[in-house]
């Protein structure tokens, strides 16, 4: 039973890192968004935040963590509950998301930007 509960917490801490991890990503894609640039570091942290929100849909919009945490014991399945304030571990998706679409939006205007930006410099070349 000792060695459940430690198991649980190691996988509830192993969450809160991956979380810490993700949403530094969000942020850092937002940030280069705002400033109106883009780099590696940008496409970096936006795989991680792909990669994440591809798990969680493909896993009918639950943490897979959850269910390691049901068979470890913990009654709610939740990996949250522990490291995460409740009110905000509960809405997370609806913080997300919205983070999400606005990161988004703002590098396709970057690209799009530099897109006009390129075939504008391409016509005035082979003038």
């Amino acid at each position: 039973m000792a060695e459940r509960r430690i198991l649980l917490r190691a996988i509830k801490s192993f969450h809160t890192f991956a979380w810490f991890t993700i949403e530094a990503c969000v942020v850092y894609v937002l940030c280069t968004g705002v400033r109106g640039r883009t780099d590696r570091k940008t496409g970096a942290a936006a795989v991680v935040v792909a990669g994440e929100t591809l798990i969680f849909a493909a896993n009918g919009f639950h943490c897979p963590l959850t269910a390691v945490a049901q068979n470890l014991g913990d009654v709610h399945g939740s990996v949250t509950d522990l490291y995460l304030p409740h009110w905000f571990a509960r809405n997370l998706p609806a913080i997300h998301v919205p983070l999400i679409v606005v990161a988004v939006l703002l590098h396709w205007r970057i690209w799009r930007n530099n897109a006009v930006r390129d075939s504008q410099r391409r016509l005035l070349l082979r003038r």
